[in-house]
């Protein structure tokens, strides 16, 4: 973490409203919670701002305050305790000091200061928090985790909901919301919003399609399968001028709602949009917690990021495997598990400090893994896999993926590498002395050492036909609860 903290810092914006209180908390414990008529007003607050950082530096600037929509979220379970994702904000009642709601996230800017182009420029990203509407001023303080993961706070805003500088007057939608399925109040369900990207007018039909047979994918899979009337899940039509989406390495680009686009930190398959304020202007013609942007495309691809989006392309062979993937990450704030792929992120260090992801581990103390109560006491900590045998084909697979990138080779070709990769590495894996077995294996998070998973394979792993992983399942059923208000 690269973060330039100054205490008792205070720059005023505007009448009602301060923007920055670095070093400064003012948050009350051991009070009970307080009831969501007597807080807020049945509307969605939504604060923009800038995160912009660089080397020795990181400022965040208030864009704007703005309503976001009826709220849909849980109406009982308002403040957050899953401990997930690099930051944190809380909404402080100002008169008592109470938290009055929470929430964890993770963002770009959090996933682009571990790249390396962060040692050397500045950049800057547009980031949003949203909250139910209160009922009277309250500070609003945003939390980052440090070198050793605990959090502390780099930036807050005093923000009275009556101010003039606070607009409170809804969007009017851009696009047509319908309904993929309903089960009830979106109060006491958890609600999903699939959002099209780089489809014509024309095409909105196949959107129609793709977002209905990926989110039946996703609700094939276990906790989703048995959770489902927890859920509602919502379409976006935003019709494109033309088909697809920008990919920069293919000298191809596109100008679309929401400027999804591949070539994220320079990888070829990560696709988000860096629009954040688009997504959220676009998103908030519906209730949502949860984002998934659907992009026209056939090249392999997609990215997901706690609490803030997810993405697929809809048209490769593993579209249904990368949708599910991505979005575990973005639910659930789940790891990468795999470790043999390119990534742009800067990984070796010498030593781990323990993941805040739920299903990856430092292992620096066996007795106290997080899933420890999922673990026989017969399974060996570290549990030995044939490791060696898994990183020679891995690599092998990269090496050919690489080449076929290189030649331009069509989609196809890379569908049919996967799925050789897929066939053999589902036998490799499954055939292991302790498959199916709960442990920590070593390998995780890309890195090859220091970091373990819980088990041999999951989705998170690998693009076998496994699913997730038990610690996996519970960290969703864990989200879940939270938002549907279950205790």
């Amino acid at each position: 973490m690269i973060a330039m903290v100054v205490t008792r810092l205070r720059v005023v914006a505007a009448p009602g409203i301060v923007a920055m209180a670095l070093g400064f908390s003012a948050v009350a414990t051991g009070q009970a919670p307080v009831g969501f008529e007597a807080a807020f007003r049945d509307k969605t607050m939504r604060v923009d701002y800038i995160h912009s950082g660089g080397p020795g530096q990181e400022v965040i600037a208030l864009d704007q305050i703005v309503s976001d929509g009826p709220w849909g979220g849980s109406r009982t379970r308002l403040v957050d305790d899953l401990n997930l994702g690099k930051y944190r904000f809380e909404v402080i009642d100002r008169r008592t000091n109470r938290v009055l709601y929470s929430r964890g996230f993770a963002s770009i800017y959090g996933e682009w200061e571990t790249t390396a182009e962060a040692r050397d420029i500045f950049r800057s990203f547009h980031e949003s928090l949203r909250f139910p509407w209160p009922n009277a001023p309250v500070q609003v303080v945003l939390k980052v985790r440090d070198a050793e993961n605990s959090f502390h706070e780099i930036w807050s805003t005093v923000i009275d909901p009556d101010s003039r500088f606070v607009n409170a007057i809804d969007r009017e939608p851009t696009g047509e919301v319908w309904t993929v399925f309903e089960n009830g109040p979106s109060s006491e369900k958890v609600d999903l919003l699939v959002i099209g990207e780089g489809y014509t007018e024309a095409e909105l039909p196949k959107f129609h399609a793709d977002a209905t047979r990926l989110v039946n994918a996703l609700f094939e899979e276990e906790p989703f399968r048995s959770r489902k009337e927890d859920f509602n899940v919502w379409g976006l039509d935003l019709p494109s001028a033309e088909s697809g989406v920008s990919r920069p390495r293919a000298g191809e680009f596109r100008r679309t709602p929401l400027s999804a686009e591949y070539n994220i930190f320079d990888s070829e398959r990560y696709v988000l949009t860096y629009d954040n304020r688009a997504l959220r202007d676009a998103a908030s013609a519906a209730p949502y917690e949860f984002i998934e942007i659907l992009v026209n495309e056939e090249q392999y691809g997609g990215g997901g990021i706690f609490n803030f989006q997810a993405t697929a392309a809809a048209d490769t062979g593993f579209a249904e495997y990368v949708f599910v993937h991505e979005f575990g990450h973005h639910f659930a704030g789940l790891a990468d598990e795999y470790y043999t792929s390119d990534v742009a992120y800067e990984t070796g260090a010498a030593y781990h400090v323990e993941p805040w992801e739920p299903n990856v581990t430092a292992l620096h103390d066996p007795q106290r893994v997080k899933w420890g109560d999922l673990i026989d006491a017969d399974t060996p900590l570290p549990t030995p896999w044939d490791k060696e045998a898994f990183e020679n084909g891995s690599v092998a697979a990269q090496q050919k993926r690489r080449g076929l990138r290189e030649d331009g080779a069509a989609e196809s070709a890379m569908d049919r590498l996967f799925t050789e990769q897929m066939d053999r590495e589902t036998a490799l894996l499954g055939g292991m002395l302790h498959a199916g077995k709960i442990g920590a294996f070593q390998g995780a998070s890309y890195e090859p050492t220091g970091l373990y998973r819980s088990e041999v394979d999951c989705i998170m792993f690998t693009r076998n036909p496994v699913g997730f992983c038990r610690v996996c399942r519970r960290a969703i059923e864990n989200v879940i609860d939270q938002y549907t208000g279950r205790p």
